[in-house]
């Protein structure tokens, strides 16, 4: 048997058009007023969902698909309260489905299993399967969906927050139309938050509220366009007003307190965000990288793991151009330990704006490609005979060290001998900062070297 709180997924297979009231098959009505706001306002047709024109214009792949009925699995990947499962509930609805929902992070095998047998007996219903948050579910879950997705026994709308590359199975992946939910615009937000004032069946029309536009759109500014929540901060708004009927800025201020950014530590938002910060760093955009660095900081991110991507980018995109940026990196990261939060957030705010202001350089990066590009692309050179060791008695019979040219006997520090068998160019000195006075040097040296091998006669 199903838990109780799964059983009424298994209603009516030709309800499909009562999907979207938050759960399975029901009676087409008006939405209980226990629901919260966000689940009462959820689009009723694909035309009702905002903010993701590049999916629902006319013309696009998706309504082509619904309207046709005729698609397979779908996954749905964007950030929370961008309208992944109203989506869903608006396709089951559409198609006339047979609307099965679950939550990945509660669901289990044995559940799983048992909605798959079910939906095998039942092939006149074409089981639309929703699976909320799929990457909860392990490699062995996602697995066990295979052969009825393959078989069409269910079509999988599958819904995630995360990187369909790499938490969805490949296989699975495969066999799915992926659709990429963007975060929904201030704009779009507003424009709901709007309707739901306005909506008496629904919405909170029947308590007479209003709001300025300026304060419907500070309100999704604060939810950072999550529209699920930001109807239901609308909501509370609205219940704790006590007879009042128009929504001031001032009943904002707490949210605006209590305002928490959207930020996985662990997760996408984590890879994202650093990837903005390394490259407006290397961009040279000061403002951008502390930007993105408050962003981080806010979400709770490591300080130290911050710190360790900043001694990288001291290297791979400075290097000489500034020598001054590896130890400044290297004691903001030194910072982090012994400082602690929060005084450690100006370290890295100084070391951020020192290198995202630093002239750039990114030979040192490709000179150790070059060489081991080198390396692999032919045969390993063997140590000159004179620059070996010749420590010990076999090593000087064996003639290691004779006739090296110790560098400090000649003007400047140049012998003009070679250091490689076979003399191979992988530096090559950038023209920016300070490194323009070693490509200068590396210049004079060339000219130094030619001149000692030419007064040896060699």
């Amino acid at each position: 048997m199903l838990p109780p709180d799964q059983s009424d997924l298994f209603g009516d297979p030709t309800a499909g058009s009562t999907a979207g009231q938050g759960g399975g098959a029901g009676a087409v009505g008006k939405p209980g007023a226990h629901q919260p706001l966000a689940a009462r306002m959820r689009p009723r047709a694909l035309a009702d969902i905002v903010g993701q024109e590049h999916l629902t214009r006319a013309g696009s792949l998706l309504p082509q698909l619904i309207s046709t009925d005729r698609f397979g699995s779908l996954l749905f990947y964007g950030p929370p309260g961008c309208g992944k499962t109203s989506f869903a509930e608006v396709i089951a609805r559409e198609t006339k489905s047979r609307f099965v929902r679950i939550n990945a992070v509660m669901s289990n095998v044995a559940e799983l299993r048992e909605i798959l047998s079910i939906a095998r007996k039942m092939p006149e219903a074409r089981t639309l399967l929703f699976i909320d948050e799929l990457h909860r579910f392990n490699k062995s879950q996602q697995d066990l969906l295979l052969p009825d997705v393959e078989e069409g026994n269910v079509r999988l709308i599958g819904a995630t927050t995360h990187n369909p590359g790499f938490y969805v199975n490949p296989p699975l992946l495969s066999r799915s139309h992926l659709f990429r939910l963007e975060p929904l615009s201030t704009e779009a937000v507003a424009s709901v938050l709007k309707r739901a004032l306005a909506d008496d069946e629904r919405g909170l029309g029947e308590r007479g509220l209003s709001a300025s536009g300026d304060v419907l759109a500070d309100l999704a500014v604060l939810c950072d366009g999550d529209l699920r929540r930001a109807l239901n901060a609308l909501e509370v708004i609205a219940l704790s007003l006590d007879g009042k009927t128009t929504i001031e800025a001032s009943e904002l201020e707490s949210f605006a307190r209590e305002r928490r950014i959207r930020y996985d530590a662990n997760e996408d938002e984590h890879y994202d965000t650093i990837s903005a910060f390394i490259k407006s760093c290397r961009g040279g955009d000061p403002d951008a990288a502390m930007y993105w660095l408050a962003k981080m900081l806010e979400g709770g991110e490591d300080p130290r793991f911050i710190a360790r991507r900043l001694v990288i980018l001291a290297s791979e995109d400075i290097g000489l151009a500034d020598p001054f940026a590896l130890p400044l990196a290297v004691a903001a990261h030194h910072a982090c330990d012994f400082v602690g939060l929060p005084e450690a957030e100006l370290t890295l705010a100084h070391a951020t704006l020192h290198i995202a202001c630093a002239p750039k350089s990114n030979s040192a990066t490709m000179a150790l490609a070059a060489a081991k590009q080198a390396i692999k692309s032919a045969t390993v050179q063997p140590v000159p005979m004179h620059l070996r060791d010749k420590g010990g008695k076999a090593s000087k019979r064996a003639g290691h060290g004779k006739g090296y040219l110790y560098s400090h006997d000649f003007p400047e520090g140049i012998s003009g001998q070679t250091y490689l068998s076979q003399p191979t160019k992988l530096y090559d000195p950038s023209p920016n900062g300070l490194e323009a006075r070693v490509a200068d040097r590396l210049a004079r040296w060339e000219t130094l070297r030619a001149e000692r091998r030419a007064e040896r006669g060699e």
